[in-house]
Formats: structure tokens, C-alpha cells, sequence
């Protein structure tokens, strides 16, 4: 499409070329060198449609001058005219992202974290342009994540590279280094194209560590074969493939096939003749098993690196011509001045991956909560006389080497079961009132081939594609058999029968159950393509449905690894604190049964979900072969639910009183991974497992063991709950920080909880964040408590899952309003929803929380306007409903305001390697409780005391050896341990202040 001469003018004319359009062009033509043709029609229209909004938000946007915000919509409209606008974007040959970027004068980092504001401020104009599906169109989200790995496996590289060779030569180090990840970018161009996952990638890179140290001359090592203990021996030979994935947690397997695949690109991009290395037997591999290995004849050597680098060039600038992504060459040409450190941030984002800073966490996935961000690297082969602790070498974690030990736990657990249901699990199939093994089978191979498909829609068919989602598709399939296997023994054990027919033949459990399992297998991976809660849309399933099987899937699958916990954890927060909330969840069907005078805002509002599809629908979307499930025979107690579904009637045997009390006292929001993690195993029986059957039942159908409730009413009731819960260790987090007293915790927390049930219509739609910012405000207006919103949020953005869109983008609805003019949906800051929307609904509850309820207390609770302040200061009174819920110690728990103290329960596989059985009564307060000690404060005291008295003690523990995080770590207190607690630079005596519980 042509661009039309008068477009141009009417930007460079208007305002003397001084306007924001007149500017973009300006900097398009003479930063980018791009033609009136190549900026594209769409681009300016678009530049025209945002102009008036971008300007008007400028002063809430960016984080540095005028010049520097304005460059950032610059590059922001540019990337998002490319990936939108397909035949009217900027068409300028070869104009990549990065060009865009250094002509803007931006990191990479800082633009990945404005392009999300960008994208908030712009997504109503974004629906009018694109549609309602543009944000799956342009795919920001898997943009930053790719960018965010490739930092990862860039720095993995170099670390690896470094214990594996010298650099006696800087020039010869440099270029084989080049080589080496240019051979690793070719794989990712040429073979990974739909598994870009992280643990694919790191095989990648470990897959070409072995061409190198095959190639490169022996005398670049940085080991020694004989005397290393991680190198794997055969006989008198080293074994290089084994060796390494010893080092790196890598499948021998994997790497093998990686190993060919890199063999073939070379030969095909080199035009080199690839021979056995057994046949061959160069110099550099002797000593070395070279049985399945193959070698290339001069492939690094000086005569002819110099051509394989400008060959593996230019196939790699083939690859990424028509790209309009990173050019993934700068993670290793750039460093901290593009990639990521620059001064531009709003907030400073330490990410410590080898002691190197940088600003990402921000943008990383809800899976940076895995790794401790304290725990530094040690090299596997650079400190192998390192200090032992435990009888083994401590390896501490990054990022990479986290998600490889988790990718271990899948391929050594769950990679060996059967791929069909055991004949333990078929038990429980066939014993329902009709074998449904068939139904069970059939359906996990349609929802699985839904999730992981076999190709990318539109593009040509790859064999490692094919293999890597079979693989996937088979890990995620052996877990759910494994899973719901031990769901149905907890539950058959509680009912005392083998007969869960109302379970099993409940298609929304089933589907939920397939979601996690998959969801497991993709995070564990690390996908950049299928990030969550793309296994949300393709099963079919609401997030307040994927709710309800969280806590259950943790409880009954014990081997789950810790970062896997953390990150079910995370959804699980993600699903309660915004996501339930949204239009087309679940839950309203749900709560329109429970609380009918919500019904009117609820149809009003468009919020119901629409019908889960069928199997049938689902097979014939994605054109699944192996057949859609025949239509369920029908029973004799069935009833149509909310969806107009048939649903299992249980019989009231299943349903007991003690079974409903376990449901309602399992509906507080501990940490699946915490609560696991807090009570000991000889406790655990105490706590039978959730039954599932009431949740997943119809709405309308009778509660038995519910004391007159419907089955609706009692999930609401549990998940309230759990909002209740999370909305309370929020509150408190914020109250500590904001160092406010327990009378304002309780009053806030007091007034969220009538909120959620007496007004509960506020959430729709809402982030419950943004009520919790509310209530502090009012309760802070009302109490004559000093206390600002600009206070408020500052404090807000300290918090671990605060997101700027929180208080930036508050969905409002102004038809329901008196507003000036205004109509439809809106989306607003906080303050003008605090103003219009939450003090009119909220002010009778406000009123509540003063003395004796009086109605003066709560004269205009607004942030704007000329009666800001109330006669009288009065603190609130006590909360007349209940108290502050207690909470769960977090793990790691700070129990020192003025030292670097943590205290956090001692897992048992680390108890034995620290402490030995004569010191584990003297000891026993660091790491766990017993019943001498009641409390944390009890447990320090008697630290102290031990430490500071007059007994004979092996040594006083050293607190002030920390890392370079400033936190103290296990290895510090095992180091300590060993050594008798003796230290040359620490005082004698080590004390640490106690605080006192909480009255």
C-alpha cells in the first residue's frame, strides 16, 4: 500500500513541525534512513490514534525527561506496527528491533518493561484497530521471555566456557567462542523452532561445549581428564558426552540427538565431510571414548576458522532476513550498556546470575521465584578442591542450572511410568458404575494433542518438532495417571469404597487435572510459545476451575520438586488475585446460585462463562486423530448444571459432616508449597485430603453434609477464603512496611472482608490489590491517620507481585455512574476509582469502623476535594467481626529488625549433612522447632542464651559471614558447623536480638 504524500505533509506541517507525529517522522527519516513508502500508512494512522492519549499521559509515563519518554513511544510504535500491521508496516529490508533500539538511544531491558506500560495505556485503541485478539497477534509476552532466556543461556555459555577452557589467547579464545555460539544459534534457527524451551536450548549449548572441546586443540582445557572427579571413566578413557551431562544435569540421550542434528548443519553449512571419530582417531581425543562420535577434519583450526565464523555468519543472517525479533548475535558482542544497564529504569532490578547485574527481573516469568536470587555459582569443574559440605561439593543453583535439575526430576520420575493407566488406576475405572478407562484414555490423548501439537500452524513440518511435543505430550500424560491414581486412593480410603463414579466421570475435573499436569511439563521446560494460561484456552477450562484442583495435584504428588511447588503456587495467586475475577470465569456461574442478588451486575456485565466445548469441538479445532469420546451414558442420579452439562447427583454416603468440615477448614490460603513444607510428616495424616467431589459438582445441586447449602455456596465459600487469606498476608506485608500499628491492620483487613462480602461486586472485573490500595487509604481517612496514596503505592511497588497496571489501569464502568458525559467501560487510575467508584459504595462500611459507628466519622473519605479532613482524631475501633487470621511462617522468615537472621524450617535431607546426632540437641533451634521452643522469639532466646552463657560450647555461630546479597546461607552455617563455630575475623560472641511476638 502506498502512502499518501498528504499524510506525510500533515504530520510535518502541523505545528510547524514541532508536534509529536512531526517528531516521529522526523526521527523515522533521519535515525532509521526510512522513506516515506517504507514508514507505512498504518504506522502514521496509528500515530495519529495514540498521539493525543500518549501526550496526555506523559506525565505518569517513562522514567526520565520528555526527550527520553517520547523516544520510547517512538520505538514501541514502530515494533508493534511491524508485528501488527503484516502488509503496512515499516518495510524497510533488514530494519530489525535493535537498529530501532540504538537509533533511540534504549537498552533492550528498559524497552521490554515500557512496552508493557505502553501496551496498558494503549489497549482500548488497540481493540478498535486490531481486534480483541491483538495481543496473541503481536506476542510481547513471548518476545521478553525469549529475550530473558537468551540472557540466561548467554551467561550460561560464558561460565561454561571459561571452567572448560583457558584464555592464554585472548584472539584464538574470542574466535572459538564465536564459533560456538553461532553454531548454537543455527541450531536454534534451523532445528529448534517449536521447542525454544530452556532445557532444549541448554542442550543445545552443551551440544556444542562437546564439537568444541572434540575440535579445539587439548591444550585449551582447562582440566584435566585423569585427575577430574566429574569426568565419567570407561575403562582407562574418558567418556566426554556422560562427563558433561554429569556436569550439567543434561539427558545423555538428548544430547546424543542434539549431537547429530549439529553434526548435519555443520556438514551442510561448512560443506565439511563428517567421518567417525573412531576411525579417525585425531590427536586432541586420545584418552577419550570415541565410539558414536563424529569429527570434522580442520574445523577450528587457524587455516579455517576464519571461514567457518563468515559462513556460520551468513547463514545465520539468511535465517533471520524477513526476522523482525532480536538479532541474537549481540548477547554476546553487547553487554550491559545495550542488553540491559542502562539508567533509564524507573526501579533498579538486580538479577544475580554470577555475580552480574542486571535489570530483569521485572520482566521475567512468575518462575524467577524458583531460584534464590542469593545463591551464587560455583563451577563444576573450577572448584572441584572446593569446600565439601555434607561429604559432597555444594553447586549452588542459577536460573539454568534450577530448571535443568527440575528437567532431571522429569526425566528420572515421571519419563519411566507406563504411558496408560496402571492396573492400580484401571482398578478405580472399571469399578465406576461403568468401565470408563476408555473415556479416560481417549480424552487425555485429545486434550494433550490440543496443548502440545505436533507443528506451528502455517509453517513446514520438523521431525525434532514432532519428537519434542510426543515427548512432551507423554511426560504430561504419565503424570496425570500418576496423579490421579493417588487422588483416588485418598479418596476411596475417605469414602471406604472403590466405586468414585461421580469423580470419574466428571469432565471438568478430568480437564482441569490434564491442564496442570501439562502446565507442569511446559514450566518445566521453560517454553517461550505456550506460557500460561495458553493451557487454560485450549482445554477449555476457567481459572477459578484450575483453582480448584491446585492444592489437591500438590498434596497428592509428593516427589514434586520444590521450584515446581513455587510455581503452582504462583498461579494459584495469579488465579485468586485478578484472574477469577474476569469476565468469562466460572466462578460467576457459581456465585450467581450462591448470591442471587448478584445476578442483575453479573448478566449486566456480560461476566458469565460460556459453556465448556466439547471433546468433540476440541478434536475437530485441532484435528486430533485419535477419535472424540462418545457421549457419556447417562446414570440414574444425574442433573443438568449451570452449563446445562450433565452432572454426577452423589449419594449422600459420599457426603459427610466431617468430610464438609475438612473442606471449609482446607479454605484458608496457605501456601500449598509452605503449608507442605510447615507440617511434619508424622502430622500429616491429620489432614486427609481435600475432597474434590462438592467443587466440582453442579452449583444448584444440595450441599448433604452442608447444613442446608448448595454445592455453589459452599465453593464460594472456600474460595472467599482463600481470597481472604491472600488478601491478609498482602495487608500485613504492606503494614510492616509501612510500619503502621495492628489497630490499622485490623481495620483494613476488617473492612476488605465486609467488602467481599457486602459489596462484592467491587471485584468485578478488578485486581483485589486494588481494593486492598483502597482500604488502606480509607481506613487511614477515616482514622485521622496521616497516610497519602502517593505513600501508599510507593510502598505497593516494593511488593513481590506488584504490577504498575494496578494502580494504573482500573477497569471502570461508567453507565452505571453520574459521570460528565462519560459512558461504557473505561479504564482509569486509582484515585479516580477510589473517588468515583469505592468511597459510594464502601462509605456505610467506613462508617462502621468509627466509635460507635457514628455516620460524621466518614464525612467525604475522597482524595479530592474541599472536606478532606474529619473532626476529631479517633483511631477506628476494633474490628467487630473476626480478627487478624493468623499467618504461616514464611520460609525463609526474617526474625531480626537489626540483624541478617533468617529462620526457616530445616528439610531433612540437609538436617543429617549439617548436623550430627551428638550436636542435634544443642543445634536444634537453628533449623526447626521443638517442644522445648514455642515460638521464634522463645527459639532465638535460647540461641542466645546457649551461645552467651556459661556451658561448654563447641563455638559461637558466625551471623556475619554473608554472601554477596547480604543474606546468610546454608553453607555458611554448615561451614561454621564443622569448623566448630571458630572463626579468626568474627567476635566471640555472636548475639542475636530477639523481637518480641506479637500481643
Amino acid at each position: 500500500m502506498e502512502v499518501k504524500e498528504s499524510s506525510i505533509k500533515g504530520f510535518a506541517g502541523n505545528g510547524g513541525g514541532t508536534s509529536f507525529g512531526a517528531r516521529f517522522v522526523h526521527f523515522c527519516k533521519n535515525d532509521l534512513s526510512l522513506e516515506d513508502i517504507e514508514i507505512g500508512e498504518q504506522t502514521l494512522k496509528l500515530v495519529e490514534q495514540l498521539k493525543g492519549l500518549l501526550v496526555a499521559n506523559a506525565s505518569v509515563s517513562g522514567t526520565g525527561t520528555t526527550d527520553e519518554v517520547e523516544r520510547y513511544w517512538f520505538a514501541c510504535i514502530l515494533y508493534v506496527a511491524k508485528r501488527l500491521n503484516e502488509n503496512d508496516g515499516p518495510s524497510k529490508k533488514g530494519l530489525k528491533l535493535c537498529q530501532i533500539l540504538r537509533a533511540a538511544k534504549l537498552n533492550v531491558t528498559d524497552f521490554y518493561k515500557e512496552l508493557g506500560q505502553f501496551l496498558i495505556k494503549v489497549a482500548s485503541t488497540f481493540v478498535s484497530l486490531y481486534g480483541g485478539d491483538w495481543e496473541k497477534k503481536l506476542k510481547a509476552t513471548e518476545s521478553q521471555t525469549n529475550f530473558v532466556h537468551m540472557i540466561l543461556l548467554s551467561k550460561k555459555y560464558e561460565r561454561a566456557y571459561e571452567d572448560l577452557f583457558l584464555d592464554s589467547d585472548s584472539t584464538k579464545k574470542t574466535n572459538y567462542y564465536r564459533f560456538g555460539w553461532l553454531l548454537f544459534l543455527a541450531l536454534r534457527a534451523h532445528v529448534f523452532h517449536l521447542c525454544k524451551d530452556l532445557v532444549t536450548c541448554t542442550h543445545g549449548l552443551i551440544c556444542v561445549l562437546a564439537i568444541l572441546l572434540m575440535h579445539a586443540p587439548a591444550s585449551l582445557r582447562n582440566f584435566n581428564l585423569k585427575d577430574c572427579e566429574h569426568i565419567v571413566m570407561k575403562g582407562d578413557k574418558a567418556d566426554l558426552i556422560a562427563s558433561l551431562c554429569n556436569m550439567y544435569d543434561t539427558s545423555e540421550d538428548e544430547l546424543r540427538k542434539t549431537l547429530e542434528k549439529a553434526n548435519s548443519l555443520l556438514a551442510h553449512i561448512l560443506k565439511k565431510e563428517a567421518r567417525l571419530a573412531s576411525d579417525h582417531l585425531p590427536h586432541n581425543l586420545e584418552n577419550i571414548v570415541t565410539d558414536g562420535l563424529v569429527y570434522f577434519e580442520d574445523l577450528v583450526d587457524e587455516n579455517s576458522l576464519s571461514s567457518s565464523l563468515s559462513l556460520l555468519e551468513k547463514d545465520y543472517e539468511t535465517m533471520i532476513q524477513n526476522d523482525w525479533e532480536l538479532d541474537e548475535r549481540i548477547f554476546i558482542i553487547e553487554k550491559e550498556s545495550f542488553l540491559g544497564s542502562g539508567s533509564l529504569s524507573a526501579e533498579p532490578v538486580v538479577m544475580n546470575d554470577g555475580g552480574t547485574k542486571r535489570k530483569l527481573e521485572a520482566i521475567y516469568s512468575p518462575m524467577k521465584t524458583a531460584v534464590k536470587p542469593q545463591l551464587s555459582y560455583l563451577s563444576p569443574i573450577r572448584h572441584l578442591n572446593g569446600v565439601q559440605v555434607g561429604g559432597q561439593s555444594k553447586v549452588l543453583a542459577t536460573p539454568v542450572s534450577a530448571t535443568m535439575t527440575t528437567a532431571k526430576w522429569l526425566r528420572t520420575v515421571v519419563a519411566p511410568l507406563p504411558p496408560k493407566p496402571s492396573a492400580a488406576l484401571e482398578g478405580f475405572l472399571s469399578s465406576c458404575d461403568r468401565d470408563v478407562t476408555s473415556d479416560v484414555t481417549r480424552r487425555a490423548q485429545i486434550i494433550l494433542e490440543t496443548i502440545f501439537p505436533s507443528g506451528i500452524p502455517g509453517q513446514k513440518p520438523c521431525l525434532m518438532d514432532n519428537r519434542w511435543a510426543e515427548q512432551r505430550r507423554m511426560e504430561a500424560m504419565k503424570l496425570y495417571y500418576k496423579v490421579l491414581l493417588a487422588i483416588c486412593t485418598a479418596e476411596s480410603q475417605i469414602l471406604h469404597a472403590n466405586n468414585l463414579t461421580s469423580l470419574l466421570t466428571n469432565e471438568r475435573f478430568h480437564r482441569c487435572m490434564l491442564a496442570c499436569s501439562a502446565e507442569l511439563v511446559l514450566a518445566t521446560h521453560k517454553t517461550v510459545t505456550m506460557l500460561f494460561p495458553s493451557v487454560l484456552e485450549k482445554t477449555g477450562i476457567t481459572a477459578f476451575d484450575m483453582s480448584k484442583v491446585i492444592e489437591s495435584f500438590i498434596r497428592h504428588e509428593e516427589s514434586l520438586p520444590r521450584e515446581l511447588r513455587r510455581h503452582l503456587n504462583s498461579l494459584e495467586e495469579r488465579l485468586l488475585e485478578s484472574m477469577v475475577w474476569e469476565k468469562g470465569s466460572s466462578m460467576y456461574n457459581s456465585l450467581i446460585v450462591a448470591r442471587p442478588s448478584l445476578s442483575a451486575e453479573i448478566s449486566r456485565l456480560g461476566l458469565l462463562a460460556e459453556p465448556m466445548p466439547s471433546l468433540d469441538e476440541i478434536a475437530m479445532h485441532t484435528g486430533t486423530q485419535g477419535g472424540a469420546l462418545p457421549l457419556l451414558q447417562p446414570h440414574s442420579k444425574q442433573e443438568k448444571n449451570g452449563n446445562g452439562q450433565d452432572v454426577d447427583i452423589q449419594s449422600p454416603k459420599r457426603m459427610r459432616i466431617e468430610q464438609r468440615s475438612i473442606l471449609v477448614d482446607r479454605n484458608s490460603f496457605t501456601s500449598p508449597v509452605k503449608d507442605r513444607l510447615l507440617v511434619p510428616s508424622n502430622l500429616k495424616s491429620k489432614f486427609p485430603p481435600h475432597v474434590l467431589l462438592s467443587v466440582f459438582a453442579s452449583p444448584t445441586r444440595p450441599n448433604p453434609g452442608g447444613a442446608g447449602e448448595t454445592c455453589a455456596e459452599t465453593a464460594v465459600n472456600v474460595f472467599f477464603g482463600k481470597i481472604s487469606k491472600l488478601a491478609a498476608v498482602r495487608i500485613n506485608s504492606m503494614v510492616e512496611r509501612l510500619q503502621l500499628s495492628a489497630q490499622i491492620k485490623e481495620s483494613v483487613y476488617c473492612l476488605f472482608q465486609k467488602i467481599l462480602s457486602q459489596r462484592t461486586s467491587l471485584f468485578f472485573n478488578r485486581h483485589i490489590d486494588q481494593i486492598i490500595l483502597c482500604c488502606f487509604y480509607g481506613v487511614a481517612k477515616i482514622s485521622q491517620f496521616k497516610l497519602t496514596f502517593k505513600e501508599i503505592i510507593f510502598d505497593y511497588r516494593k511488593q513481590a507481585p506488584c504490577k504498575p497496571q494496578v494502580f494504573r489501569s482500573v477497569y471502570i464502568d461508567w453507565t452505571s455512574l453520574s459521570g460528565e458525559g462519560k459512558s461504557g467501560p473505561d479504564r482509569v487510575d486509582i484515585i479516580t476509582f477510589y473517588n468515583e467508584v469505592f468511597i459510594p459504595a464502601v462509605k456505610p462500611l467506613l462508617v462502621e469502623l468509627a466509635p460507635n459507628g457514628s455516620p460524621q466519622s466518614c464525612n467525604n473519605g475522597s482524595v479530592a476535594g474541599p472536606k478532606n479532613h474529619l473532626d476529631g482524631g479517633f483511631l477506628p475501633a476494633s474490628p467487630k467481626t473476626s480478627k487478624f487470621p493468623p499467618l504461616p511462617d514464611m520460609s525463609p522468615k526474617k526474625v531480626s529488625s537489626v540483624h541478617n537472621v533468617y529462620v526457616s524450617p530445616l528439610r531433612s535431607s540437609k538436617k543429617d549433612a549439617l548436623i550430627s546426632h551428638s550436636s542435634k540437641s544443642f543445634y536444634a533451634c537453628v533449623g526447626e522447632s521443638t517442644r522445648a521452643f514455642q515460638s521464634p522469639s522463645k527459639d532465638l532466646n535460647a540461641i542466645n542464651n546457649r551461645l552467651n552463657g556459661t556451658l561448654k560450647r563447641r563455638g559461637a555461630l558466625n551471623f556475619d559471614e554473608v554472601d554477596a546479597a547480604g543474606l546468610v546461607t546454608d553453607s555458611v552455617v554448615a561451614t561454621t558447623l564443622q569448623n566448630g563455630g571458630s572463626s579468626s575475623s568474627s567476635p566471640p560472641m555472636a548475639t542475636i536480638k530477639s523481637e518480641q511476638p506479637d500481643s
